[in-house]
């Protein structure tokens, strides 16, 4: 809400304690209730000697809290005021949340994608970092999460899916992946997915190994299933690396993954591996469309993120 009437002026004005003269003497002590006050410059000082307004910097100086004529005074001098006006210019503590961008003085491009670096200057995010991009919070059943390429695009190189609680419609089925060239219009399902994990039942440490070519999907878990029942609920992270940067000479997509749950037995299982499509099973297309799926049934709930890192 603006003021009405004149705003308030910002600084520290104050009247300095009466100055008695003494015959002969030019350097005077500046004090407010006694005590000393020391003004920015002379151009911060408003004095009068005998009616006439002196001339800062030329017929008086300031010295720390003193303030020096450029003559002695005598002793029918009199000294009407001195008037610290404080730093004009110093706005002072700024209201909490009232500070914009267009206020600060760092170079750069100042927007979302940015963070302001320590010498003052606006830098593109990435090195490794990982944003968030969207997240799909699933309380009642779907069947699947599709990224499409209004979330793969060229702003970012690698891309990174966590889930997180998430659990399935049906029991014992495998999380999955599949992948799209037409933006998530369709997603291929032509068996030519590879991948490889491998699985630790930290109870007994018994561990497995799934390794398959030309299948219909990418079985993130690998060879363990997850059930549906209480405590069945699992969390996974999946790396994707450059999907839009694939050439005729170039054209597959690779990638790792890991995640685990625990059972209803109280035991954890984990599972790691990696998985990709090959050149010569691919086309030559861009791949801008991940979709994350259970082997059978619905996701019945969980969150899934998608993550995008800049190069």
């Amino acid at each position: 809400m603006a003021y009405i009437g004149q705003s308030p002026s910002i600084g520290n004005f104050q009247v300095c304690d009466a100055i008695s003269t003494v015959n002969g003497q030019a350097t005077y002590n500046l004090t407010v209730s006694s005590v000393a006050v020391t003004p920015e410059t002379a151009n911060h000082v408003l004095c009068s000697v005998n009616g006439v307004l002196q001339k800062p910097g030329s017929s008086f100086t300031i010295v720390n809290s003193t303030i020096v004529f450029s003559a002695n005074l005598v002793t029918n001098d009199v000294v009407d005021f001195v008037h610290i006006l404080g730093s004009v210019l110093d706005l002072g503590v700024p209201s909490d949340s009232t500070v914009s961008l267009a206020k600060l003085t760092a170079t750069g491009t100042k927007d979302a994608t940015t963070f302001l670096r320590g010498d003052n200057t606006f830098a593109a995010a990435g090195g490794g970092m990982f944003e968030l991009i969207t997240t799909n919070t699933i309380s009642s059943a779907v069947a699947q999460v599709d990224f499409t390429s209004t979330h793969i695009t060229t702003t970012y190189r690698d891309y990174r899916i966590v889930a997180t609680g998430i659990i399935g419609s049906a029991d014992d089925v495998k999380s999955q992946f599949l992948f799209s060239t037409d933006g998530g219009s369709s997603f291929l399902t032509d068996s030519h997915y590879d991948f490889a994990f491998s699985n630790i039942n930290s109870d007994d440490n018994n561990q497995q190994f799934e390794t398959e070519v030309n299948q219909a999907a990418i079985n993130i878990s690998g060879a363990s299933t997850q059930g549906n029942a209480t405590g069945e609920a699992g969390s996974f992270i999946a790396d994707i690396f450059d999907p839009l940067n694939q050439t005729s000479d170039n054209s597959f997509i690779h990638g790792i993954g890991r995640g685990c749950y625990y059972d209803t037995g109280g035991v954890l299982i984990h599972y790691a591996g990696s998985f990709g499509r090959p050149q010569a099973n691919t086309e030559d297309d861009v791949y801008n469309g991940i979709r994350v799926k259970y082997s059978s049934g619905n996701i019945a709930q969980g969150i899934i993120s998608l993550y995008g890192r800049k190069v």
